[in-house]
């Protein structure tokens, strides 16, 4: 049925509960697995939100999420070894994290993505957007959504 399937993971509770389906769903299919974490990049300026800091510490807060994004992934590629899941992990930096699963999936050449959706409704879903709704809009590949 499918042959590689692309799970996308924040490391909330909700992904995580992504991440054994797709573990579930890649064992049942023989299916490789991607694992996918979306690191994004610091603000450069006070009108993107940040407060101003110097290049050298930038470079090391990116650095700190970079490290803490393959902790994610080895806790993913751990669980999905242990149920002979042959699985890939990915990093992308990226501001716009829909855009970086659809990229993601499109060149490891994934036939399903999965993912989390968080349910938010009414303002806060207006406020803060719903990656999940955008990767489903803007992609042609099967999403299976998880909550």
């Amino acid at each position: 049925m499918y042959k590689r399937i692309l799970v996308a993971t924040d490391g909330s509770t909700l992904s995580k509960k992504a991440v054994a389906s797709a573990i579930e769903l890649a064992a049942t299919c023989t299916a490789e697995l991607v694992a996918l974490k979306v690191v994004p990049r610091y603000p450069q300026t006070y009108f993107e939100g940040s407060i101003p800091l110097s290049a050298e510490e930038i470079s090391r807060v990116e650095t700190q999420w970079a490290e803490a994004a393959q902790v994610q992934l080895g806790a993913v590629e751990k669980a999905a070894k242990a149920k002979g899941v042959v699985v890939k992990t990915v990093t992308a930096k990226s501001d716009v994290v829909s855009d970086a699963i659809i990229a993601a999936a499109k060149k490891h050449k994934a036939d399903l993505i999965v993912m989390a959706s968080h349910g938010r409704k009414g303002i806060k879903r207006l406020l803060l957007g719903s990656e999940t709704q955008q990767v489903l809009t803007h992609t042609h590949l099967p999403v299976l959504v998880l909550r």
